[in-house]
């Protein structure tokens, strides 16, 4: 980190990096196990998962060198940028699993909604920070990032990715809350959300409806209610002390879809059960804790934004992650931060918690 000022470097938050690199271990293993076969141990989802955890070292140092200031600019027109590619994946996007999310590369298939949860932190600050000094806005004046919050909702549950569409729309109105949006705004929009509940049932695609249907007690346990019927006995079948590393029956056997992304956490509880899988949640309540109790020492209002902004999507995706495995939400398609198998979400993750390190290791010299 040559790039740095001393200054900064000796404020490195060290223990949030540390938490991280503890969580990727875990990530790494369960990957393993999860795609583990006697014939080819290391497969080509733990390769690139762990080429992936090297890479994504890389660009949290890389977001942590630039001034904040900097990379939010660049954030700013990123997500310019990222509004192009979510209409471009909806034309020439690949498809994949019934979805058009991804932009395939050869190398990798970008997924562009993962890209705005990153950087439309970035181009709100940025957007209240060339128009005032402080944040005191008018209704009025935040229509037009409004407007952009709607139309990236629109793209991204066009694909269909309801689950990354809330993502985004839940983290930006924490922002705009945050930032000081009438709120009566907010009691509205619940009182609209309320009352055109039957319409908005309408517009689910058929699959979406099961799997609320699903989370309300209905459906057939070897069809509609597979998926979480067999999340719900691995997790339960794991015990205080799991069945042990690579022993998991649910996991072996590939009675439990999806170990690898969205259910890890229900290979993880089954492998090495219920104290252990505690230990993963404490991890990011530390995690979590550790962030947010630096954001309230940052002096700047607009920087503090930026900061709860990076953060926030991370927080969200754990929550509805962890919930939805264990059947205290309906099943979306959120990978579990930093565990789940996904470069694109992994790369975000880190390029949003480096980017916090940076803004971190310069909270002492922010002005007000």
């Amino acid at each position: 980190m040559p790039f740095i000022d001393r200054r900064y470097i000796r404020h490195f938050d060290w223990i949030s990096f540390g938490i991280t690199a503890l969580l990727c271990i875990v990530s790494l293993l369960f990957v393993f196990s999860a795609t583990y076969r006697p014939e080819i141990p290391y497969s080509l989802f733990f390769k690139k998962q762990l080429i992936g955890m090297v890479s994504g070292f890389c660009i949290y140092l890389l977001f942590c060198i630039p001034h904040y200031k900097t990379v939010m600019r660049w954030g700013y027109f990123g997500y310019i940028a990222t509004l192009g590619l979510l209409v471009f994946t909806l034309l020439k996007g690949h498809v994949g699993m019934g979805a058009q999310r991804w932009i395939n590369l050869g190398f990798i298939k970008l997924q562009p909604s993962e890209l705005a949860k990153l950087l439309f932190p970035a181009f709100a600050t940025y957007f209240f920070y060339t128009q005032k000094d402080s944040l005191d806005f008018s209704f009025k004046e935040f229509l037009p990032i409004l407007g952009i919050l709607g139309l990236s909702f629109l793209l991204i549950l066009k694909q269909p990715d309801l689950g990354t569409a809330l993502i985004l729309l839940f983290s930006a109105l924490t922002l705009f809350w945050l930032a000081g949006l009438n709120k009566k705004f907010f009691m509205y929009g619940a009182l609209f959300v309320l009352c055109t509940a039957p319409l908005s049932w309408k517009v689910l695609k058929p699959y979406q409806k099961k799997r609320v249907l699903v989370f309300l007690g209905q459906g057939d346990s070897k069809k509609e209610r597979y998926q979480i019927e067999q999340s719900k006995i691995a997790i339960g079948s794991g015990g205080m002390l799991g069945k042990g590393f690579l022993k998991g029956t649910q996991n072996k056997l590939r009675f439990l879809p999806e170990g690898r992304t969205d259910f890890i956490f229900s290979v993880i509880c089954e492998e090495w059960g219920f104290l252990r899988a505690l230990l993963v949640i404490i991890l990011y309540v530390l995690l979590f804790c550790r962030m947010l109790w630096i954001t309230t020492h940052i002096k700047n209002a607009f920087v503090q934004l930026l900061a709860i902004g990076l953060i926030i999507h991370i927080i969200l995706s754990t929550i509805i992650n962890i919930g939805m495995v264990i059947g205290l939400l309906p099943i979306v398609g959120i990978p579990l931060p930093l565990i789940s198998y996904g470069l694109s979400s992994l790369w975000v993750t880190f390029a949003s918690l480096g980017w916090f390190n940076g803004i971190a290791m310069r909270r002492f010299h922010i002005g007000k």
